[in-house]
């Protein structure tokens, strides 16, 4: 009958210290050569945990050379905190804001390394000190593989990234059982259980990285297809409405040029008007496009600051008081609060901007726009409503997104490439926000969006 030979404890330890120092390697070359600069960080986080363990197993290697302390202590202090990085890492391929998870995973991280430390500092034996590494580590890798079953949107490369870190939990939690079972004063002992364990293990860590550059392959490749996508309707936006308003500028200034001896003076100053309206068009959609361009291409760094939200929101209703008296629309603000966030001021203001002209656009003549601040949870919430047109159930499905043409002039004829929304949206994602409107048809709308919130 076949059995298992023992495997020596230093012999597994140089295993794991090769498979990591190669897997080390192997990221970092891939974050360098070959990934965007989104995945760059996932990489490196990865490849952070894989270098902190490999420097791990190096101390537990020399233990007996170096105070025990250091080879026990502080060797699986660093485990935990590489298993935590690896776990970030893990996270961040499936949630694009996961900050909540994150600080949920470094502080589940810290009690694993306080506890195991409080052991040992209680000369706690090296059997329960293997059970608590266990149970940390058990603990540290949970919530990924939970997060990871949850997520909607499922692929071939997900699905065997996270069987492999189901098994890698299963041989944990069984390891830990088996070690409080049938203690023992080894930290991997000679039988053919620990063997097999820690070889089955080497091998599942070994199978879920490969799984993991997958996934990270995986995703880079979903990006590249959507920037393409992005980029055709981007042109397509480009070559329909700039050529409109372009269009128009170019035939107003030629009549002006060519007639205006023949004009009254009434009769230019109309022209003019028109032909100032029109270029105004331009810059503004040339502006979104630029602002969008930009967010897609990883241009625009988010720079958060503690801003007062009141007094920003009065800037912008004061920057489009002009337009809004042009039809004679008054725009009011209503707030209870006094409420600071922590917002990038201009993606804000740029949001706050381009939702305050869409309501003057879709408002007639001497209509109300109502700008109201409240706080709802955890958040605040900034609402924009007008009892203006409203907008069509056919063009509320195709806000926010690229691929959606939105076609609805304002109340004068204004045009309108729905851009502006999208720019929205991104600033609003960026925030970790959400943005939706409310509205149905000849009865106005409310486009309203949250943003996290800090009461004075």
């Amino acid at each position: 009958m076949f059995e298992l030979l023992p495997v020596d404890p230093k012999t597994i330890f140089l295993l794991y210290f090769w498979g990591n120092l190669f897997t080390c390697i192997l990221i970092f070359s891939f974050s360098f050569s070959y990934a965007t600069s989104d995945n760059r960080k996932t990489l490196r986080w990865f490849g952070l945990g894989k270098l902190i363990l490999t420097v791990a197993w190096i101390m537990a290697l020399m233990r007996g050379l170096i105070p025990d302390f250091v080879s026990i202590n502080i060797s699986n202090s660093m485990i935990f905190g590489a298993c935590c990085f690896e776990t970030i890492a893990m996270l961040s391929l499936i949630k694009s804001h996961a900050k909540r998870h994150y600080r949920f995973q470094i502080a589940v991280t810290a009690v694993a390394i306080l506890i195991f430390n409080i052991a040992t500092l209680f000369d706690a034996s090296m059997n329960t000190r293997v059970i608590i590494g266990g149970i940390g580590i058990f603990a540290i890798y949970l919530l990924p593989t939970i997060a990871y079953f949850t997520e909607k949107q499922k692929s071939f490369f997900k699905t065997f990234y996270v069987l492999c870190y189901m098994g890698f939990e299963i041989l944990i939690a069984i390891r830990t059982v088996h070690r409080y079972l049938y203690p023992q004063d080894l930290i991997i002992s000679k039988d053919t259980f620990d063997s097999l364990y820690s070889i089955c293990l080497f091998l599942l860590t070994l199978i879920g990285i490969v799984g993991f550059l997958l996934l990270v392959k995986e995703k880079q490749d979903h990006k590249i297809k959507k920037l393409l996508n992005d980029k055709n309707q981007f042109f397509s936006i480009i070559s329909h409405d700039l050529r409109g308003p372009l269009g128009s500028s170019v035939s107003l200034s030629e009549i002006l040029l060519e007639n205006i001896d023949q004009y009254s003076r009434e009769e230019i100053k109309e022209i003019s008007e028109m032909l100032h309206d029109s270029n105004k068009n331009i810059y503004k959609l040339l502006e979104n496009l630029l602002d969008w361009s930009r967010v897609q291409t990883g241009m625009i760094t988010f720079n958060p600051k503690k801003t007062l939200l009141n007094a920003l929101i009065e800037e912008n209703i004061e920057l489009s008081r002009n337009v809004a008296l042009n039809k004679n629309i008054n725009i009011s603000f209503e707030s209870t609060y006094l409420i600071e966030a922590e917002i990038d001021k201009n993606m804000i203001s740029t949001v706050l901007r381009n939702l305050l002209s869409n309501a003057i656009k879709f408002t007639d003549k001497n209509g109300d726009i109502k700008v109201k601040l409240i706080k709802t949870n955890q958040k605040v919430q900034i609402s924009i409503k007008d009892n203006g047109i409203g907008v069509p159930d056919y063009i509320k499905e195709k806000l926010f997104k690229i691929n959606g043409k939105v076609l609805q002039k304002g109340t004068e004829n204004e045009l309108g490439s729905g851009l502006g929304l999208l720019l929205c949206k991104e600033f609003i994602n960026i925030h970790e926000g959400e943005i939706w409107v409310e509205s149905e048809e000849g009865k106005g709308s409310t486009f309203r969006f949250t943003l996290p919130m800090k009461i004075l």
